[in-house]
């Protein structure tokens, strides 16, 4: 089952990847195997549509917590970026520096886009989550960063009741 625009499909093995996060340390997505993880892409800190989903990720978490899950956002910013998001917002979960857009690539997501009549690449928002053996289990694709923290953890309940 291929999607537009992502380079992975549902079923298949999670591409692993190891980045810095917005501690400086570097993790690898294979880090997290046994828990599901839900894996976020945004264009890019403190804007007005990535605030609202990180936000809403923010908000949602006890529901993730309850199921044992990680939720994980990158995108292209920095280290420092990210703890300034982070703090100005208090999101409570891991942001993961994409500085270079490799892993928005290997995934699929590092796409032309335009703004006011302007091309330029950047991310695509998209949500994989990926369950305790690493294997992509839903692709969320242009997101509505409203309601999609809500969607999401649905998804990962379906996948707690399927073991």
């Amino acid at each position: 089952m291929g999607t537009e625009g992502s380079a992975v499909t549902v079923g298949e093995m999670a591409p692993d990847f190891t980045v810095l996060n917005d501690q400086d340390q570097r993790v690898s997505l294979s880090d997290f195997r046994g828990k599901p993880v839900i894996l976020f892409f945004y264009p890019k800190d403190d804007t007005p549509g990535c605030t609202v989903e990180a936000c809403s990720f923010r908000d949602a978490l006890p529901r993730f917590a309850g199921l044992d899950a990680v939720v994980l956002g990158i995108s292209p910013d920095s280290p420092k970026s990210h703890r300034k998001f982070k703090q100005k917002f208090e999101l409570p979960y891991a942001l993961l520096s994409d500085e270079g857009h490799a892993v928005s690539e290997q995934y699929g997501l590092w796409v032309e886009k335009t703004m006011w009549g302007r091309k330029y690449m950047g991310v695509a928002r998209t949500t994989f989550v990926i369950d305790a053996s690493g294997r992509i289990a839903r692709i969320f694709e242009k997101v509505k960063p409203e309601e999609h923290a809500a969607e999401v953890a649905e998804a990962v309940a379906g996948l707690a009741s399927r073991h």
